[in-house]
C-alpha cells in the first residue's frame, strides 16, 4: 500500500494540490526595453554580429573568453530588447565586435537630415548625437556667443586635456 502526504496528514489530494498552485508564483512578465537608446543598442548589436558572421554562441563564446559571459540565450535576449545591457556588457560587446561604444549606441548614419531618439536627451539630428557621442560637440543647443560658457564647460569635461577638441569662436555659433 502507497501512502501519501495527504494521506497522513488526513487531507485529501485535490485540496493538497489545490494549496500547492496557491503557493505558485505567476508566470514573470517578459521585460521590454521600451528606451530609445535601449532599442538602438538591440537592433546593433545584431546587426554588427550578423556582419562578423557570428552566431549567438560565437558571440557568447567570444565574451566568456573576455571575461564578461553572457549565454547564448541573454544575447538573444539582448537583440530582442528583452535583456537591459549594463555598461559592462556594452563595452565588452563593443570590444568583442570590434566596434566603438557608440557604434552601438547610436544608429548607423550621420545624416543631419536624419533625426534619432537619444534616452535622456529627445530627438536630435543624427549629425549632433555623432559629434556629441565622439565628444566634439554637447549635445544642447549653445546660444549664439556661448554667453553661458556651455562650449567652454563641455571641452573642460568631456575629454582628457590632450584629446580635447580646439574650435575657434566662430565654431560655437
Amino acid at each position: 500500500m502507497t501512502v501519501t502526504v495527504a494521506d497522513t496528514l488526513g487531507l485529501s489530494g485535490t485540496r493538497l494540490s489545490l494549496k500547492m498552485a496557491a503557493m505558485t508564483p505567476p508566470p514573470r512578465t517578459p521585460t521590454q526595453i521600451s528606451d530609445a537608446t535601449g532599442k538602438t543598442v538591440a537592433a546593433n548589436v545584431r546587426r554588427v554580429r550578423e556582419l562578423r558572421g557570428l552566431s549567438t554562441y560565437d558571440l557568447s563564446k567570444k565574451l566568456g573568453e573576455a571575461g564578461r559571459p553572457i549565454a547564448p540565450s541573454g544575447i538573444a535576449k539582448v537583440e530582442r530588447a528583452e535583456r537591459r545591457v549594463d555598461v559592462g556588457d556594452l563595452t565588452a560587446l563593443a570590444a568583442v565586435l570590434r566596434v566603438t561604444p557608440s557604434a552601438l549606441l547610436l544608429p548607423l548614419t550621420d545624416d543631419p537630415a536624419v533625426t534619432v531618439e537619444i534616452t535622456g536627451v529627445g530627438a536630435v539630428d543624427a549629425e549632433a548625437a555623432w559629434d556629441w557621442m565622439d565628444g566634439e560637440m554637447p549635445i544642447q543647443h549653445i546660444e549664439p556667443g556661448d554667453p553661458s560658457g556651455a562650449l567652454l564647460q563641455f571641452q573642460v569635461y568631456a575629454r582628457p586635456p590632450g584629446r580635447r577638441m580646439q574650435l575657434s569662436p566662430g565654431e560655437a555659433d
